[in-house]
């Protein structure tokens, strides 16, 4: 066998099969295979797409191709949450406090942002101190002291995904479903969690532009978790705007803490839903109950959920987890030296708000990244002063900039207008909980 030959059977529509599959992974792994020969069968899968067998061989292997996290030294079930990645998208600071003040061990491998996107890592390293790379032997002790640990992925994780993603995103082969699903099942089959749930986003400020994308994505990374032996479920959810009111890391931190003492927005009511899903998945996994999770058993959960805000639990474990990464917990966090109001010039409802355009000023003012090893200004960010479907009159404020170098204030100021859309009338909402695998 050679890699021409699997390269032209794809090319031919062909289906491959576990040892082509995983010599192409090898290759990619240990830089055996050329460049040009990888983008060209990533092309062809890209073109002519995979089955659902194939997809599954693709994740395993990617999983398989370095270390498999073993959390068997943690009591309990471990679950896991992925998002694939949007705007004001705080969410693990959110669900991981609220699950292990309800019992579910969470052990995560989390990313930093890069483009548009915001990075959780990068949030939790607002808390000064806060230590993202631990050894395997920390990161299972601070599981098992504080029922979370959230870090960054070693170079052993998943090593082949690393050199695939880079390819695809210079040869046009990022936007195809099993692509994508293998890569993100890849690296969450390889933390070892038993219950996986996706948060997948679509609209204006996703990688997934309209809502079939995102179902079509959710149900092949489902069909991947479970075939895998692992409980897993996901929410098909709208980035149409921004998830938050903050964009940027210490102000989606801060955003977050007041959701964690009772605030409430669409972050929260996301939140909420995925907290609801894993609870749920997590007991069943416990009790090793199969059926699917009842009327009775979602109530429940959130009762348990509201009660765990209420009382201060859930913000007293996001202190406990960011302690035991090293961070000084803190509820009030440095402001950049310019916050500046940008104004409506005319009168009207929000009908539009591109979120992927105000992911991009946060990037232009410093609060994002457009490589993976760029510093980031955590003081830098957006504040939304209207979300859709308010009624703004003209010289009412649409957004506070917060930044320190004012040479970008103008360009800032011009941007974010035009990200917001203004109509006569109010539009139809689009939902902000989807759909549910």
């Amino acid at each position: 066998m050679t890699f021409y030959e699997i390269i032209d059977k794809k090319k031919k529509k062909g289906e491959l099969n576990k040892e082509e599959i995983g010599f192409f992974v090898r290759g990619a792994a240990d830089n055996s295979l050329p460049d040009y020969q990888l983008s060209a069968l990533l092309m062809a899968i890209r073109l002519n797409g995979m089955t659902d067998n194939e997809t599954f061989l693709l994740t395993d292997a990617t999983a398989k191709s370095g270390a498999v996290t073993d959390l068997s030294e943690i009591a309990g079930v471990c679950a896991d949450k992925h998002s694939t990645g949007g705007v004001s998208d705080a969410t693990t600071l959110i669900v991981v406090p609220v699950l292990t003040a309800l019992g579910v061990k969470i052990a995560k491998l989390s990313g930093r942002g890069l483009g548009h996107t915001g990075g959780t890592l990068d949030k939790l390293e607002a808390f000064e101190g806060y230590n993202v790379n631990q050894s395997p032997e920390n990161f299972i002790k601070i599981v098992n002291a504080c029922g979370a640990a959230i870090c960054g992925q070693t170079a052993e994780t998943a090593p082949a995904d690393k050199k695939l993603y880079a390819l695809r995103d210079v040869t046009a082969t990022v936007d195809s479903i099993p692509l994508i699903a293998a890569s993100v099942m890849g690296k969450k089959l390889a933390s070892g969690a038993g219950v996986i749930i996706l948060d997948v986003k679509y609209g204006s400020g996703a990688f997934m532009k309209t809502a079939r994308e995102a179902k079509a994505l959710a149900r092949a990374m489902v069909k991947i978790g479970n075939a895998a032996g692992k409980k897993t479920a996901a929410l098909v959810t709208s980035m149409e705007q921004p998830l938050g009111d903050n964009v940027g890391s210490n102000l989606e931190v801060s955003g977050a803490i007041e959701i964690l003492k009772g605030a409430e927005n669409d972050l929260s009511k996301v939140c909420f839903a995925l907290c609801e899903n894993i609870l749920c998945l997590a007991r069943k996994a416990e009790k090793g109950d199969n059926t699917p999770i009842g009327k009775e058993e979602r109530d429940g959960a959130r009762k348990e959920i509201a009660a765990c805000i209420r009382d201060n639990r859930a913000l007293k474990r996001l202190r406990e987890i960011v302690e035991a990464h090293g961070g000084e917990f803190t509820e009030t966090f440095e402001k950049a030296d310019i916050i500046y109001n940008v104004k409506s010039e005319k009168s009207g409802f929000v009908s539009a708000i591109d979120a992927e355009s105000l992911g991009l000023v946060n990037v232009l003012i410093g609060g994002g990244r457009t490589a993976k090893d760029g510093k980031i200004d955590h003081t830098a960010g957006l504040k939304l002063k209207a979300r859709l479907n308010d009624y703004v009159r003209a010289g009412d404020t649409l957004a506070e900039i917060h930044l320190n170098d004012k040479s970008f204030l103008k360009e800032a100021e011009n941007r974010v207008r035009v990200a917001f859309g203004l109509s006569d009338g109010k539009i139809k909402m689009p939902k902000l909980i989807l759909f549910r695998v």
